[in-house]
Formats: structure tokens, sequence, C-alpha cells
């Protein structure tokens, strides 16, 4: 007798299954566009997008970059709108950046939330770009937990299931996308388990889970005792359910998958510094990073300068992708642009890269033309001005008050009455003679 079909909740017509799939963890600095491009090129099934916090999106303005074709979600920074000398341009920050060829349908867009309203209002905002929401309930980092996001959710799964359940409702049903929740093991079986349990309920199609604690960090070993476990009951539900921590390669993962039953991988920090890790051996594996490096670096400039990825983001990347022993690490540190590294790596010869990365630099206004002592002196004179403005404003306010409350005070003032004055006889003036009769 044929066993039954095992249990799959539908995918969603706009959404992504994410079964059988290695993929690239979602990662702060590490997930920008160019990183998640490179990832795909060399084999990764998804990409996850960088956590973005619900309040960052909302009230970006979507556009489309007519140098890149990308789509830009962009706001004037807090500090600009404060301080309008700190960029005289008025430069508005890109906070999320998508390539709708290359990344359609194998991007997730990683939320961070704790607020079921204010979710639902950043989700909707990105929904029809992207093939997924996930809920980010697993990040350890104070500048997550602190505002009860990330993995503070784990201690209010009431909470954490309200959020999942209303971007399922108002977001994952009206876009047709699938919505998932990423979230770390607690410190008992009983208690992962009595989570998972509640989450598998509200809607969800997938299920990550980094096999850590809250308080582990990256270099302390995965924990993966509790991962059959978790897995069983997310099949019992027909979620899909990745696993995460301490997966270096495409082949481990596969291993990894089989061993444990999980539905598929993701792949972080080994990510950051060998994006050809997704390979299969057959294509090369991660094993020839050692001598192929500069090819994947190269690949990588390429598309960083293709998509006017922010400087400082690719000179991290950079930093983590080139061997710290080699010397074009050294030379790419000095870089202040992207004609610095282009020159640093050598790769002047390199079709068009040199006019690319003189058109990107020019748009990008890197390296600063202004040095960084004369921007100090321009932006301080321009709080004192502000400043001595604001002194000027107290003061005429503080004038108009007084002259104010002075004229209150004269219409308070009650004038005396005034006594009738009874008129006064000279003193020399004798009396009058008495009449005689």
């Amino acid at each position: 007798m044929a066993s039954p079909e095992p249990k799959r909740v539908p995918i969603p017509k706009n959404g992504v299954d994410y079964r059988g799939k290695v993929v690239l963890a979602p990662m702060v600095r590490s997930g920008e566009l160019p990183s998640r491009l490179l990832a795909l090129k060399y084999g990764a099934d998804l990409v996850w997008g960088p956590e973005t916090i619900d309040r960052a999106m909302i009230g970006t303005t979507r556009r489309i970059n007519p140098h890149t074709s990308t789509i830009e979600f962009s706001r004037l920074p807090t500090s600009k709108i404060k301080n309008p000398a700190l960029d005289p341009e008025n430069r508005e920050s890109v906070l999320y950046r998508i390539h709708p060829e290359l990344e359609k349908g194998k991007l997730i867009y990683q939320i961070g939330s704790a607020n079921p309203e204010l979710a639902v209002q950043a989700a909707k905002i990105v929904a029809p770009d992207v093939a997924g929401i996930d809920l980010n309930s697993g990040c350890p980092k104070p500048f997550s937990t602190g505002g009860g996001m990330g993995a503070a959710l784990l201690k209010t799964p009431d909470l954490l299931c309200e959020i999942l359940t209303r971007l399922v409702e108002e977001v994952g049903k009206v876009h047709e996308i699938g919505i998932s929740v990423k979230i770390r093991i607690l410190e008992t079986p009983e208690e992962t388990e009595a989570l998972v349990r509640r989450l598998v309920k509200t809607g969800i199609t997938g299920l990550t889970v980094h096999c850590r604690t809250t308080p582990m960090r990256p270099r302390e070993r995965a924990i993966r005792n509790q991962l059959k476990m978790i897995v069983g009951v997310c099949k019992e539900a027909g979620v899909a359910c990745l696993m995460n921590g301490d997966v270096t390669s495409r082949v481990e993962a596969l291993q990894l998958m089989e061993e444990y039953g999980a539905d598929g991988a993701m792949i972080a920090t080994e990510a950051e510094k060998n994006p050809s890790c997704f390979r299969p051996d057959a294509e090369g594996g991660p094993h020839e990073w050692r001598s192929q490096w500069k090819t994947v670096v190269t690949e990588y400039i390429r598309l960083a300068m293709q998509v006017e990825n922010r400087w400082g983001n690719t000179k991290y990347l950079l930093n983590q992708m080139i061997p710290g022993k080699d010397t074009a690490h050294k030379s790419m540190t000095r870089s202040k642009c992207y004609r610095d590294v282009v020159k640093a790596l050598d790769l002047q010869d390199v079709g068009g890269f040199m006019e690319l990365a003189t058109a990107v630099d020019g748009r990008l206004g890197i390296p600063p033309q202004e040095s960084k002592a004369a921007k100090k002196a321009r932006v301080r004179e321009s709080q004192q001005e502000v400043e001595e403005k604001k002194v000027d404003a107290d003061a005429k306010k503080a004038k108009r008050k007084s002259v104010a409350d002075a004229q209150q005070d004269v219409k308070r003032v009650k004038v005396p009455e005034v006594a009738a004055e009874m008129p006064i006889l000279p003193q020399d003036v004798p009396a009058a003679a008495a009449l005689s009769v």
C-alpha cells in the first residue's frame, strides 16, 4: 500500500516553495543587492535580504533608477532633515534595492517588527516586488531586541503569532506571496515544540530555525538536537522547514538536510567571505576559493558598480572576501572610491571597468570633494547660525510676551475713585452778620 502524500500548505501564485533549496541567509551588510546577485550567480536557490525595520520602510519612495534599472526604496535621513547642512544636495538614502529581473521569484524580504500594524504597513510597500515576506524572530543583537523585535519576540509568543497572522491575512493573501518566520531554539525542547506548534497554525508557508539559543554567539557550535523534532512538527502542518547554523557549502547543506529531514538550508557567514560556496562540487565547489578568489572579487566589484552600491558597504564586503595576507588587501583598504579599488586590484584592463567606476563615483559623489575638516567647519558654522537664529527668535518671543504681560497688567490695575471735594471757604472771610428782627 502506497504511503499517503505528505501534507503541504498551498504555495501562493506569486510565492515560492522553500523545499529543496539552499539559500543565502539574511545578514545586515552582507545581504545587500550585489551580494545577493553574486550568491545567485554561484548557485543559491533563493536569497534573503537584510532585516529592514518596519518604521524605516514606512514613508519611503519607490523609484526606478534610470542608470541601473533597479527598484529603490529611499528617503531623506532624519539627520539631514534636522540639519540640511550635512548635505547641501539633499540626497536621499537608499534603504532597500531590488533587481527586478535577476531576483524575480527568488528574493525574500525580511522585516523587523514588534507591532502588527506597522509590520503590515511596511510589508505592503515591498510586497509587489518580492516572492515572500519573512519575519525576523531570531536576531539577538540589541538594535533589534531592544525594540522588542528579533529574538525578543520569542518571549512574547502571543505578539509573534499576531504579527504573523496579520501578515498572512493582510499581505500574503492580498499579494499572493508566502509569509514565513525565522526563529532560534529555546532552552528546552518542550518550549521550542510548544512555540513551533503555535507558529505553524498562523498560515505561514515556511519556518527557518537557527540552531542556537538567543545568548549564543556565532563562534559557538550550532545545537542540532532539537532539529528533528522541529522538522517533524512542521511536516505535520505541511510547512517547509529550513535549517540555519554552521552550514558552509551546498554539499554540506544537502548532507544535513538528508540527515535531519529538513526541507532546506541557509548559508550565512561562509557566504560573506566565499560567495562561491553555493556551487556544487561538479562546478568547482567552495574549494577553489583559495586560488580563484580574485575571479569572484572581480565579479563582485562589477555587480556593485552596475547597481551603484553604497561604497562603504562594498568596501566592507571586499574586506571579507580578499585574503588578509594578500598584498591586494592592503591596497584595497586605502581605496576611497570605485576608481581607487579598480586600480588597487589592477583591474584597469577589464573591459569598461574604469569608465564605469568613474561614472558611478560621480553619481555617488565619492570621494567627497570637501575635506572632512572643511565639512565639519561648514556644519559647525551652520549649527551656530541655527542656534543664533533660535536665540534671536526666543528673545523676540520673550520680548513680545513681556509687552503683552505688561499690557495685561495695565488692564488689571483699578483706578481709585476720587471723592467729590467740598467747597472750602477762605479763612480770612468774616462770618456773615446776624440779621436783626
